[in-house]
């Protein structure tokens, strides 16, 4: 399977719909309720806004290249957007790895399994890995129903990966945009038509 921007945005689906989960319970509550809303910048896309480049918190420096490129392999740049490196994403994950803690053990695990597979199969790490070679796990991992028992660990990683960069992608600007979300906006009343107010007898 060619791994493509819309492919991957498919098999993420309604994930837009979880967008609030990653500024919290109540301030997701808080800010959605207003009218014309459209989701704000989390702190992670903030800092992305930063200048000079970004140090990761958490992630090692082979974990955040790891990070990086498997996020722009699940939501690629394409003629319409940007990636999801270009939308702060892998900035927006090491951020959440210290805001929630207990993503840190199955992400971090994930990661390496990953390069557990990849070394495995390939003799590298999976960063090191040839595009084919890198896309040949991904497929194996990709789709829970047809995962082999063998590899449900790596399914269970990617799933729970692909979540935080569908949350990261789609509440930064760049997936905001993508989207063509507009926010909750009042409908606009000029009035009863004139037609109708004819057809009453009545004059505007």
């Amino acid at each position: 399977m060619e791994i493509t921007r819309r492919n991957a945005l498919k098999i993420i689906g309604a994930t837009p719909v979880a967008a609030g989960v990653a500024l919290g319970e109540a301030a997701a509550e808080q800010t959605m309720a207003q009218p014309g809303h459209v989701m704000p910048a989390t702190p992670a896309h903030q800092a992305m806004a930063a200048r000079g480049p970004y140090k990761p918190k958490f992630f090692t420096a082979h974990e955040y290249a790891t990070v990086t490129l498997l996020g722009d392999l699940i939501v690629p740049k394409d003629e319409k957007s940007g990636s999801a490196s270009d939308a702060g994403v892998p900035q927006f994950i090491d951020f959440t790895m210290t805001d929630r803690p207990y993503h840190q053990t199955p992400i971090r695990g994930g990661l390496n399994w990953l390069d557990h597979e990849s070394r495995q199969r390939f003799g590298k790490a999976f960063i090191d890995c040839a595009p084919a070679d890198r896309t040949a796990i991904l497929d194996d991992i990709a789709f829970p129903k047809k995962v082999k028992p063998e590899l449900a660990q790596g399914a269970a990683f990617f799933s729970s990966f692909r979540d935080l960069v569908a949350n990261g992608f789609f509440t930064s600007k760049i997936g905001i945009d993508d989207l063509q979300y507009l926010g909750n906006r009042p409908n606009q009343w000029n009035g009863c038509p004139p037609e109708c107010l004819d057809h009453l007898g009545l004059k505007a």
